[in-house]
């Protein structure tokens, strides 16, 4: 059937802006490095993660303080007390975690990570202005394969040194987004954008649905690397189209990601042209069930909640993003008590500007008591809950990620607990969710591996993506500048 809601791209620009999507380009040729679809090889050996007061942020809120975590290949073995767990694994190395927390890895369920690229390009404009003036040209000019690989990597850089253990990311080439996440270690829910119009990656609705089918073939069952379907939203991809997404992917069995209910504009369009809320429209194309996660959803009516709950759809809460962009705040508390599995993310770089986790859960659990006048709208647990088994919820992984139990994959942090800001600890879901910090991270592990360890990176070497970065800025400088652009001001601050 056709869509009521199939539009131009001009129509739709201001809430094309809103999900930071791309400029249209055709793919250019790169330089990039060979594959490495593998991760990192796992410790030979028991891990032992000891001394520290270990927050299992599991249903029963398990907090044991002088406690150890056992990591055996790529899966917890046992959580317990630093002596029981010494006597059982005598042989394992030890990562003396004393004066530490330690804690499940952070999980971000909404991101755009390669936009690390833009981060700062263009800040405190309207809107119009900021897309029209900024990001389309910008991104028509420079977004191909290799700006993706550099931008990944620049984002690796910052969520391991950050906590962050698991992203959920919507973007093109993500076949490029795979290969850089699986050669770093970290963990990922990866969806290929289908799109109605021209994209960076693919000129076609066809092409994009081909590639789509070899991304979820190539990488589906790999260790780390979990592959999806991401129509962009309701007002960019018309009904057949989310039909044909929604097919595939149950057709493949892996999850689908969408932008929905992010923009009063968008609420508005669709009741014009389809005579229903956007949750209300997809939900009777029979797209929503529990592979489902929805980003943003910062709109729905009290009926709409009650499809998200009773469809199973996850939600990708962004509370710092949604703020800038004064896109509106999510109704966190009441999507909470219907029972919908909220995470947290931070949307792209562009629009945030950073990838930093910690700052989402202090903002969410803070915003929530301002936009409902009530204090106990979002606790210090939940908020923390929505970064860890929470969002590993919304994300169907929660069989596998999120908490510190025995038989789940070992992806933990170990954060320092002794700093001035921190003190006198009361309650550590209070200081983690208040007072705690990315530049509080010390250790990283995903899947038995470790990434960080006292700070220091052990999967990525920094300078090389740094530069680069700072090459990508001088090139977009440049292109702006014969562009004649005076929209945004360039600090050379960095050079």
């Amino acid at each position: 059937m056709r869509s009521p809601i199939s539009i131009t791209l001009r129509s739709v620009a201001t809430l094309v802006a809103l999900a930071i999507l791309c400029g249209c380009q055709a793919p250019a040729e790169t330089n990039a490095p060979e594959p490495a679809p593998h991760p990192p090889e796992t410790a030979s050996g028991p891990l032992l993660v000891t001394g520290g007061t270990v927050i299992a942020m599991d249903p029963e809120r398990t907090v044991i303080e002088n406690g150890a975590v056992a990591i055996v290949g790529e899966r917890i073995e046992a959580v317990g007390g630093a002596a029981e767990l010494a006597a059982r694994f005598p042989d394992a190395r030890v990562l003396d975690a004393r004066g530490r927390f330690v804690l499940p890895g952070l999980i971000n369920v909404h991101t755009h990570v390669p936009m690390t690229l833009f981060r700062g390009l263009a800040d405190d404009l309207e809107l119009m202005t900021w897309l029209e003036e900024v990001i389309f040209p910008v991104e028509a000019a420079h977004v191909d394969e290799e700006f993706v690989r550099w931008g990944t990597r620049l984002a690796c850089l910052e969520m391991i040194a950050s906590g962050t253990t698991t992203f959920v990311d919507m973007y093109y080439f993500e076949g490029a987004i795979a290969e850089e996440t699986a050669r770093c270690g970290l963990r990922a829910v990866l969806g290929e954008t289908l799109i109605d119009f021209p994209a960076p990656d693919n000129q076609t609705w066809e092409d994009a649905v081909a590639a789509t089918e070899t991304f979820l073939a190539e990488w589906k069952g790999h260790p780390l690397v979990s592959p999806a379907v991401a129509p962009h939203s309701a007002y960019t991809v018309s009904a057949d189209h989310l039909l044909a997404a929604r097919d595939l992917a149950a057709k493949h069995d892996v999850p689908l990601l969408i932008h929905l209910a992010e923009a009063e504009e968008e609420t508005e369009r669709v009741l014009e042209l389809a005579g229903k809320r956007p949750v209300e429209y997809v939900d009777g194309l029979g797209v929503l069930d529990d592979r489902v996660l929805a980003a943003h959803m910062i709109w729905p009516d009290e009926s709409e909640i009650g499809i998200l709950a009773q469809r199973g759809v996850g939600v990708a809460h962004c509370p710092q993003s949604n703020m800038k962009i004064a896109a509106g705040i999510a109704p966190v508390p009441r999507l909470l008590a219907a029972g919908v599995a909220v995470g947290l993310g931070t949307d792209g770089a562009a629009s945030n500007n950073d990838l930093d986790l910690w700052g989402e859960i202090d903002t969410a659990a803070k915003v929530h008591k301002v936009t409902t006048r009530d204090p106990t709208a979002v606790d210090a647990h939940q908020a923390m809950n929505m970064a860890t088994l929470g969002g590993a919820r919304a994300i169907d992984l929660d069989g596998e990620i999120g908490s510190l139990e025995v038989g789940k994959r070992a992806d933990l942090i170990v954060i320092d607990a002794t700093g001035a800001h921190q003190q006198p600890i009361y309650d550590v879901y209070s200081v983690l969710t208040y007072a705690t910090g990315a530049a509080d991270v010390e250790t990283v592990i995903v899947n038995g591996k470790v990434l960080l360890e006292n700070g220091e990176y052990q999967t990525l070497d920094p300078a090389p993506i740094l530069a680069k970065a700072a090459e990508y800025r001088d090139r977009i400088r440049a292109t702006r500048a014969a562009a004649g652009s005076t929209t945004a001001v360039l600090s050379s601050v960095g050079e």
